[in-house]
């Protein structure tokens, strides 16, 4: 994969699908400050997205919930586009950035499970 620079606003080059599917709504991050909370049920996944609603803490809800091996508050880190599953990827890059204490997210389904996804950072 070529090094990835500064995204140009106009467009870029026509391999960044990516930044148009974003619906020209955000600039077209190439990195994100990624988490996540996998849930191998969806009952479960329901139970944690409760708690969110409820005003819970992201990362104590993926400390509580999660099933994977991102057992610090769910956190991913710094992902490249092309590096996440496409459905996950196509969720989490169209986030916008939020605070685990002020948490937006949405959820996918991955061969993996169901995912509540939020980022907090773009670059």
């Amino acid at each position: 994969m070529p090094p990835k620079g500064k995204s140009a606003d106009k467009g870029g080059k026509s391999k960044d699908a990516g930044a148009e599917q974003a619906g020209g709504k955000q600039k077209g991050a190439q990195t994100i400050n990624v988490r996540h909370i996998l849930c191998e049920k969806h009952a479960k996944k329901e139970e944690a997205l409760a708690k969110l609603n409820g005003g819970a803490k992201f990362d104590e809800i993926a400390r509580e919930f999660s099933e994977d091996k991102a057992r610090q508050g769910g956190l991913l880190g710094w992902k490249t586009k092309g590096a996440l599953m496409p459905e996950f990827e196509a969720v989490a890059f169209d986030l916008q950035p939020s605070t685990t204490a002020n948490p937006k997210w949405a959820e996918c389904k991955t061969s993996e499970g169901y995912h509540i996804v939020m980022v907090e950072g773009r670059k």
